[in-house]
């Protein structure tokens, strides 16, 4: 069994960020990255001051703004607004979930598409499902992808199974995989947990990857002799003798599923560091293309 170490590969994607950067830099050109903060979530929290601090490393101009819980929807619209104007910020990311106030579509549809590092905007949506390389594909499933492509792992004419169906992750990474050319030409199921006789239809993938956000739900019977499992899921479970109180764990039930696996991401370690790692990616695409500039000619 392979485990998949996603905080080296995601290592490897940071220093050709770095790299990229340098190579901007060469032209008088600084990437820059904005990231919005609503609300005082730890788990939130913890996420930005980790990406500022990857900015920060690799010479990124980081913007984070952190305003009110109270803050209203027009009050986050008018900052989107300034930063789609401003310049130096070439990347624009509202950290997820808002308060429950907030219209979240409202401001995905706010972003300028040419910022939308997240990929969530419809017209970065259209551009995946049209296999347009000019858009911005979400992170996380972007990520998975490079793990896969990382430890050569045939996508060509396999079958592959995606529990989640969300557009964070289950169908663009659905998209990705069904696209044509490398790490794609896959035959792609979306399943959920409502698919009748699930754990039959995941049984069928040579390729599992669980997205559906239930804490170790993808158990032994669910995957096949050999099969490369990727477990998007990050989920805290109470633990009264761990140090916090509670543990991390994945959609996938580790101990259960590992020793049936040709390959699989651990959690953490896995898929969770390939996140950050893509963000950056993209960023730096985001500088790039919006000075007609081909990332490929950097480094």
């Amino acid at each position: 069994m392979q485990l998949i170490d996603g905080k080296a590969v995601s290592a490897s994607v940071l220093e050709e960020c770095r790299a990229q950067v340098d190579s901007l830099a060469g032209k008088g050109l600084r990437p820059g990255l904005a990231v919005v903060l609503v609300g005082d979530d730890p788990a939130s929290r913890a996420y930005v001051r980790s990406k500022e601090r990857t900015c920060i490393e690799l010479g990124i101009h980081s913007v984070k703004m952190e305003l009110s819980t109270e803050t209203s929807q027009e009050e986050l619209m008018a900052v989107i607004d300034s930063l789609n104007e401003d310049e130096d910020v070439d990347g624009i990311l509202v950290q997820s979930p808002p308060p429950p106030h907030i219209d979240e579509r409202a401001i995905v549809l706010a972003i300028d598409p040419s910022k939308d590092v997240d990929g969530f905007h419809p017209v970065n949506v259209a551009k995946l499902a049209l296999e347009d390389p000019g858009g911005f594909v979400p992170c996380t499933p972007l990520g998975c992808q490079r793990l896969l492509g990382h430890y050569k792992i045939q996508t060509k004419g396999a079958r592959v199974v995606v529990v989640g169906r969300s557009m964070i992750v289950g169908k663009p990474m659905a998209m990705l995989l069904m696209s044509r050319g490398e790490l794609g030409d896959a035959t792609v199921t979306v399943a959920h947990s409502r698919t009748a006789d699930l754990p039959e239809v995941c049984r069928n993938a040579d390729i599992l990857v669980a997205a559906v956000g239930l804490p170790e739900f993808i158990g032994r019977d669910h995957v096949q002799e050999g099969a490369v499992v990727i477990d998007v899921g990050i989920n805290r479970v109470e633990d009264s003798v761990a140090k916090k109180g509670y543990r991390l764990v994945g959609d996938v039930n580790f101990e259960d599923v590992a020793s049936r696996c040709r390959a699989i991401t651990p959690v953490p370690g896995g898929v969770g560091p390939m996140t950050i790692a893509m963000l950056m990616s993209n960023t730096v695409k985001a500088c790039a293309q919006r000075r007609g500039i081909e990332t490929g000619d950097l480094a």
